[in-house]
């Protein structure tokens, strides 16, 4: 019996719902990637040290201590980037797809997942312009503030998702800062 509550406490605190996709990755890699008619993926497998270094910046490290970086190119030019973020919260997880120009500032945020519970916050943040708030952001330079620039303009819910998608935003611009071959902080 005893375990029995303990269970149900447990599964009470912790009712993250099913993840469901807003945004198809293909979608928003031709969102942020715009133009490009080839694309790679670039794998950075990172080093205890360069691990740890992440971490210390936005106390964050990927999973399985790799970063993929998907380059778009016309022909021989570069279109950009784009990393794919994923940001755990108490309500479940959230992946944000962040696009990078060639000169290495933002070009677009997109929120690809949500949990059931968190798409209509993700949606009403979305709305009223929070990725507008990202764009021209550059490795090193100002932190993300998405969440602070809709705060008059969404719900206490949209809001605080939209701090789970700044802490995505400050992670890809830390990781394409320190890690893609051109970009340095």
């Amino acid at each position: 019996m005893n375990f029995l509550i303990r269970a149900a406490a447990i599964a009470a605190l912790l009712h993250i719902t099913p993840i469901v996709v807003l945004v198809k990755r293909p979608d928003a890699v031709q969102a942020l990637l715009p133009g490009a008619d080839a694309y790679v993926a670039r794998e950075v497998h990172l080093s205890g040290t360069d691990a740890h270094r992440l971490h210390e910046a936005v106390d964050w490290s990927p999973e399985d201590g790799v970063l993929v970086f998907y380059g778009g190119t016309v022909g021989s030019t570069s279109v950009g980037a784009l990393e794919f973020v994923r940001v755990d919260t108490p309500h479940g997880p959230i992946e944000v797809a962040v696009g990078f120009t060639p000169q290495g500032a933002v070009r677009g945020v997109v929120v690809t997942k949500a949990t059931v519970e968190m798409k209509p916050w993700v949606l009403e943040a979305v709305a009223a312009g929070l990725t507008d708030h990202y764009r021209g952001l550059k490795p090193g330079g100002e932190a993300p503030g998405g969440a602070a620039g809709i705060a008059g303009r969404a719900g206490n819910l949209a809001v605080y998702v939209a701090g789970e998608v700044d802490k995505g935003v400050a992670r890809a611009l830390a990781a394409y800062g320190a890690f893609y071959n051109h970009v340095r902080p």
